[in-house]
């Protein structure tokens, strides 16, 4: 059976929703990376049956060593393939740092991060710009 959306693509609301997360598996790992961002302003944390949901309003930073430390490693220990072998699934930009994993909302504010300098037309509201090409 096949079934169709009631409404046409780009007819939702496309505004930014000023959010970025991830999904962990439901183990372990998944478990303490969860108990120590929950503990961090503006981050929500979902547990679900297979899997936790982090949203964050903003940013969210993954402190490579914090986390280490939770898991009851020496620092360094844990790194970006931890938590990518961890997590599932993200929304928002993520840029990988020697010492944290930092999730932003907006591209603009990881540009800063990787020395990206956006030019003033990617800026502009893009559900305007979208709404003037149709």
């Amino acid at each position: 059976m096949t079934t169709t959306a009631s409404t046409a693509f780009g007819a939702v609301n496309a505004t930014s929703s000023g959010m970025c997360g991830i999904t962990l598996m439901n183990d372990q790992v998944g478990e303490v990376i969860a108990d120590v961002m929950k503990e961090k302003a503006g981050v929500k944390v979902t547990y679900l049956p297979s899997m936790i949901r982090l949203d964050a309003v903003t940013r969210m930073d993954f402190d490579y060593d914090e986390l280490s430390e939770a898991l009851g490693e020496e620092q360094g220990y844990f790194d970006a393939s931890n938590l990518e072998e961890s997590m599932s699934t993200h929304y928002g930009r993520m840029v990988h740092e020697d010492d944290r994993t930092i999730m932003f909302a907006n591209p603009e504010d990881a540009a800063e991060y990787i020395g990206f300098d956006l030019p003033a037309s990617v800026t502009a509201d893009v559900p305007a710009a979208r709404a003037s090409a149709d």
